[in-house]
């Protein structure tokens, strides 16, 4: 119905499956749209409003964009306490503002489960448009934040977590990924997207296969969050994990040193997740200069969107 070549303002849309909408409005300057809700991952409500709000202002961030305003997106029971509703938030509300931008809005609903999120709107100057394709052989993939809030969040569940994991899990979650953005921008990064609902390997291989190159992740680099590996090794997967072997699973290959343990660890869908960015070689350092916490955990090599998990440290 919407014929892409119809609507050459946007830039990016349907046809292209990104991390937001851009729509061009003049020759300098584009707006950014995306919108994301979710029930609870925790429990406390104020936590769950600022993760909320975090992981839908994370799309703006990976498009380049900068956040104006957000609108309110709630589904809420009837006969649960309204403090809890207030909690959730005023959690989203103020990492809004610490993002510098502005609730604006909103709109609820009755549900028999919470769900919060948001609509958020940005601007991204057009020279400064991050997309996942673009990605080139030579440049070095970079990582901004650990992984493993999939498992950490699922043992939360199972009241099998440590209070202290939990904790690191959750501020690692409300963390924005405004720096890493920033520092994305020094480095003339032109591929990156969030790391979320597709887990690591499903999200490289998106920004692989628009790119038409193969990744390699060395595994040994990759960062997990403290007690992820444990609650693996537990079993505490969601199920959003089998869901993204079996979609992903062709375009993947492991190592024989890797694990079946560490595979199911990659395939775990993450909430709020960092930053996954193809870097210059020659930016690596300017990148890093501003996010010195940031992981390399793999490169781009040509090919024709598959990844190669090896069993080293690059």
């Amino acid at each position: 119905m919407f014929n892409a070549a119809d609507y050459p303002d946007l830039l990016v849309g349907l046809h292209a499956a990104d991390d937001a909408a851009v729509y061009r409005l003049d020759d300098k300057q584009a707006i950014v749209t995306t919108t994301d809700f979710f029930p609870p991952v925790v429990d406390d409500p104020y936590d769950f409003g600022a993760i909320a709000a975090a992981n839908a202002l994370s799309d703006i961030y990976a498009m380049g964009g900068k956040p104006l305003y957000a609108i309110n997106l709630v589904a809420f029971p009837s006969d649960l306490d309204l403090t809890y509703l207030r909690s959730i938030l005023r959690g989203g509300a103020e990492k809004v503002a610490e993002a510098g931008a502005v609730i604006a809005g909103g709109h609820s609903v009755n549900d028999k489960e919470p769900k919060y999120g948001l609509a958020v709107t940005g601007t991204v100057e057009l020279s400064s448009i991050k997309t996942k394709g673009g990605s080139e052989p030579g440049e070095v993939l970079i990582l901004t934040k650990p992984l493993g809030t999939g498992v950490v969040t699922t043992a939360l569940k199972q009241e099998k977590a440590r209070s202290e994991d939990v904790a690191v899990a959750i501020e690692s979650m409300k963390t924005l990924n405004s720096k890493a953005a920033e520092a994305a921008e020094a480095a003339n990064v032109k591929s990156m997207t969030d790391i979320t609902g597709f887990g690591l390997l499903g999200h490289a291989h998106e920004m692989a296969h628009l790119g038409n190159v193969n990744f390699r992740l060395y595994l040994r680099a990759l960062p997990w969050l403290p007690g992820a590996v444990d609650n693996g090794k537990n079993g505490a997967f969601p199920g959003g994990m089998a869901n993204n072997l079996n979609y992903f699973s062709p375009w993947v290959m492991f190592e024989s040193g890797v694990t079946t343990l560490m595979q199911d660890m990659l395939w775990t869908p993450e909430t709020s997740g960092g930053l996954l960015a193809a870097v210059p070689e020659s930016k690596v350092s300017d990148f890093l200069d501003i996010l010195p916490g940031a992981a390399i955990v793999g490169e781009v090599l040509p090919g024709d969107g598959h990844i190669e998990v090896v069993d080293s440290t690059g």
